[in-house]
């Protein structure tokens, strides 16, 4: 499997690291618009470096383009890597708007390629456990959900994109996407979605966002995002079940708890047993998943459709934000950010 990755910014710096721990795959070009960055991975991995995409894939012979630009310039290189016939793998999110990402869908399907996205959260071991938990039922009934995901400093990048509200739609695109990912993957499809946000009242780079979901089966998840804590980035859950708590804190001790109670014949309820997953890199592991999908001929798990469910819960809470309104996922959307 011969890879070209275009956009050497810290995801594509990730991935091309990752891809030098898959067997059988060879990242053969990397592509940037800064002579600096493309030149100094391309000596560091022994290989080719363009300007752009189309100079990549006019002398390339890839089977897969890893698109890791920024967000808006999505579908314009989706559609030109798929029009190639190249299997596309692009970070999250899918796309700025709903109109991008279903032609971004389009063009992949009427390419004959397949489009996975880089929703990693899915790859890591915590969040992974967690998902086999509820979907297995051994806490019973979710009632409450809460995430966490935020902290670190605000992100820097070419031209300052993430600043860019309309690039990149502030942290709930960008940032807690990722935490809408993994609760419809775990708990499925979202009904409705009422967020509030600080865009537009106070300077960008100390955006906090609250988005209450509405889950079509009846469950509720509050979702906060921030780069308000100057504390380092850090991740939280906490599912509320029928038998108990299931909770992560990134910040404690150990990462991971699941609070079954056991109630034994005295009433009591049993200790609580942490977990700790093993430590391998959830990007390796998001990027191998594809290439063996691609291999095997067979949809992704996280492919052009899982990366629109996210980007219209997304999408929906700008809205919301926008709006001061509760609204419907999946509806026309009135405002794209």
């Amino acid at each position: 499997m011969r890879v070209g990755i275009v956009g050497l910014g810290t995801m594509g710096t990730v991935h091309a690291a990752g891809y030098q721990q898959i067997p059988g795959c060879q990242l053969v070009a990397v592509a940037d618009i800064q002579q600096d960055r493309r030149e100094r991975l391309a000596q560091q991995y022994g290989v080719r470096g363009y300007a752009s995409l189309a100079d990549m894939l006019a002398r390339e012979d890839l089977d897969v383009v890893d698109v890791c630009l920024p967000t808006h310039l999505h579908r314009e290189h989706v559609e030109m890597a798929a029009a190639a016939g190249k299997h596309v793998f692009c970070e999250k999110p899918l796309a700025r708007t709903r109109e991008d990402g279903l032609a971004m869908i389009e063009a992949c399907r009427k390419a004959g390629v397949f489009l996975g996205v880089g929703h990693v959260v899915r790859f890591f071991p915590e969040y992974r456990r967690a998902h086999e938990i509820i979907q297995a039922g051994e806490l019973g009934r979710v009632g409450t959900v809460f995430t966490y995901r935020g902290g670190g400093g605000f992100p820097t990048a070419w031209q300052d994109w993430y600043a860019n509200y309309q690039w990149s739609g502030g942290l709930t695109l960008d940032l807690i996407i990722h935490d809408f990912d993994f609760l419809r993957w775990t708990l499925g499809d979202v009904e409705r979605v009422y967020a509030k946000g600080t865009h537009g009242r106070t300077y960008n780079r100390l955006e906090h966002v609250l988005v209450s979901l509405r889950f079509k089966n009846g469950v509720i998840g509050n979702v906060e995002g921030t780069w308000l804590n100057v504390g380092g980035f850090g991740t939280k859950f906490e599912f509320a079940c029928e038998k108990g708590l299931l909770t992560h804190d990134s910040k404690a001790a150990s990462g991971f708890r699941s609070y079954l109670q056991k109630v034994q014949g005295t009433g009591a309820p049993g200790v609580a047993v942490p977990e700790n997953p093993l430590d391998k890199s959830p990007y390796t592991l998001e990027l191998e998943h594809f290439l063996e999908s691609v291999r095997e001929g067979k949809e992704p798990m996280i492919n052009g459709e899982e990366g629109l469910a996210s980007l219209e819960i997304a999408l929906a809470a700008l809205e919301s934000i926008a709006t001061g309104k509760p609204v419907v996922v999946g509806g026309e959307r009135g405002v794209e950010g």
